[in-house]
Parts: C-alpha cells; sequence; structure tokens
C-alpha cells in the first residue's frame, strides 16, 4: 500500500508536522528524506531495508561515496543530498558557539563537539578555547591519532591558548570504538595539561571524551 493511502497521522510528513520530528522511528526521518521508494517497496519499506543493510542511522550517515551509492534507492545525487543536509546541521551548532559568544549552555556545547570528533575514523583531540567571561575564541583540532602522553603535546596546548589570549579552555577527543570511558591515558594527560596551562594562569574547564554517548571529566570529579 503507498504511504499515500495510510491513515493520515501515521504518514511520516504529516506525523512530524503534527507531532515534530522526535515522534518519528529513524525509518521514518529517513523516508522523508529519500521522499520516494522503489518497485514494490515504499520510502518506509525502503528506509528499513537501509538501516538493516548499514546496520543502522549512523553508520548509514557515515557511509562513503560507493558503499552509498551502491544501495538500492539511493545515488550520487542522494549522497549530495545527505551531505548537504550534515553539513548544515554542524554549521547550525556552529552558530550556537560563535567567536565573542558565552557558553551559557553545557548541552550546546557537547551537541557541537559530538558533531565536530564523533565521526572521525581515527582519535582528534581538539581544544574549545575561551576569554575570561567564558566567550568563544576559537575551535582548533590539535592532534590526530592515538591520544596518549607521547602524541599530545603539552607545550602546543599552551602555545596556541597563548596565541588566541585564552583565560579558559575545554578539552575534547573522540573515542571512534563508540566507547567513552576514559581510559588511564585520557586522565594521564588532563593532569598533564592542566598542570602546564596553570602555569601560564590558564584554566581547564573540562575534558570532553565524545563515543556513542559523552562523558565529562569535570563531572566525573576528574578536572
Amino acid at each position: 500500500m503507498p504511504i499515500t493511502d495510510w491513515p493520515a497521522q501515521e504518514r511520516p510528513r504529516e506525523k512530524l508536522l503534527n507531532r515534530g520530528p522526535q515522534a518519528l522511528s529513524d525509518a521514518e526521518l529517513l523516508a522523508i528524506f529519500l521522499r520516494t521508494g522503489v518497485a514494490g517497496r515504499t520510502a518506509v519499506d525502503l528506509a528499513r531495508d537501509l538501516l538493516i543493510r548499514f546496520g543502522g542511522l549512523r553508520p548509514l550517515l557515515q557511509a562513503d561515496v560507493k558503499a552509498f551509492c551502491d544501495a538500492r534507492g539511493l545515488g550520487t545525487a542522494k549522497y549530495a543530498q545527505l551531505q548537504a543536509v550534515l553539513e548544515m546541521g554542524r554549521r547550525h551548532l556552529s552558530e550556537q558557539l560563535k567567536r565573542g559568544d558565552a557558553i551559557t549552555s553545557p548541552d550546546h556545547t557537547r551537541h557541537y563537539l559530538a558533531a565536530r570528533l564523533r565521526d572521525h575514523p581515527f582519535e582528534v583531540f581538539a581544544c574549545l578555547f575561551l576569554d575570561n567571561r567564558h566567550r568563544v575564541l576559537a575551535f582548533e583540532e590539535l592532534f590526530r591519532g592515538t591520544i596518549d602522553g607521547a602524541s599530545v603535546h603539552p607545550r602546543e596546548v599552551v602555545r596556541r591558548a597563548l596565541h588566541h589570549n585564552a583565560a579558559a579552555l575545554i578539552l575534547a577527543h573522540n573515542h571512534p570504538s563508540g566507547v567513552a570511558e576514559p581510559s588511564a591515558s585520557d586522565e594521564a594527560i588532563t593532569r598533564r595539561l592542566k598542570e602546564a596551562l596553570a602555569l601560564v594562569d590558564i584554566r581547564v574547564l573540562d575534558h570532553i571524551i565524545v563515543g556513542d554517548e559523552l562523558i565529562s571529566l569535570a563531572e566525573r570529579g576528574m578536572i
């Protein structure tokens, strides 16, 4: 049965308009993006097929162009559309943390850091530099690779903080495995950076680890 023959309250688009996007399943949200199905399959059926094929919404959104376009019902036009939607989402979050704005919402900060770091296939260590009123000065990805005492250099973090005339900063890095639990190396490099930055009167407010969930070392009492 085509979606147009479904009861209005069950159609994904009408459901979104009446109840908000949070009321929709992953398949229903994806069906709205797809707009049409394929022969014998509605857009919702196709969306379910794709979620099974890729193993969920996140792996689908992370798929490279070849894997994406090889799937039935997709192609380069849909891939371009999806990349545009994802980039708009990232830019929307960036606007909430634009230069000169004070951080007033921890949730906005975390969503921004997740959008910037979560989908890298390798570890990325970054800093959000702030002034003495916790206004955003800059965000920089500083190191890539395995994040440990050998690959994160406190001198470089201090140098970039002084370059931005930062009074405080938030450290962040991702765990590509999805497991956000801090390792012994994470704890050690946090201590080293906090000590190095304290020598130039720069405070470390938090260290956010980004995985399938986000963990704040400050909330753990580790800052």
